[in-house]
């Protein structure tokens, strides 16, 4: 699918609010990335680079998350920086990745990114909620 497309069937103010909502309990950061044009990487060393492209990895905490969707190649990956691999586990993100796949082969595109920005967010609030310093 080209990114174009992709990005023309995506509800981009449901993915922001998702973000929002997610943000607001945690002290942590989500974000998500849409590659352009082809990917000439495994699609998960792609989005390590723009993890630290983006610098996230000196964000607080060291806690943030980077969703990376390559639609042309229909590939994705997802980041979670150490503290909250650590503390969510292998486990964790082999569900959100698997749910995200399936709404992805269903051509679920919405859904794939906000399930997978709410069930993350809620495994930040519960680990770094907000308030914690």
């Amino acid at each position: 699918m080209r990114t174009k497309e992709f990005l023309g069937k995506l509800e981009h103010d449901r993915v922001l609010a998702a973000i929002r909502d997610a943000e607001a309990k945690t002290s942590a950061e989500i974000r998500v990335y849409i590659q352009r044009g082809k990917l000439n990487d495994d699609p998960l060393i792609a989005a390590q680079k723009k993890f630290h492209k983006f610098g996230m990895h000196r964000t607080d905490h060291r806690a943030s998350v980077l969703i990376f969707v390559a639609p042309r190649a229909h590939k994705f990956a997802v980041v979670g920086d150490e503290t909250i691999h650590q503390k969510c586990g292998e486990e964790f993100w082999q569900r959100v990745v698997n749910r995200m796949r399936d709404h992805f082969r269903n051509e679920r595109f919405n859904d794939a990114l906000v399930d997978a920005i709410h069930d993350i967010g809620a495994a930040l609030a519960n680990h770094l909620p907000k308030n914690q310093g």
